[in-house]
């Protein structure tokens, strides 16, 4: 048992050494995309609500 755990340990870190892990300005990168693109779909969800919520609005009045 502590034979196959010691292989799957070393086979985990094999797979680390495998891994190209981002650059930090790629990573900042990614994140100012990933905001601006939460931001635009907020904007988006925001303006349907609106125009629902007044169509909704003359519809039961």
């Amino acid at each position: 048992m502590i034979a196959k755990v010691s292989t799957f340990f070393s086979n985990v870190r094999g797979e680390l050494d495998k891994v190209t892990w981002p650059t930090k300005k790629d990573t900042y990168s990614s994140t100012i995309v990933v905001l601006i693109f939460v931001l635009l779909v907020a904007i988006f969800l925001w303006a349907v609500d609106s125009v629902l919520a007044v169509l909704v609005q003359i519809l039961l009045s």
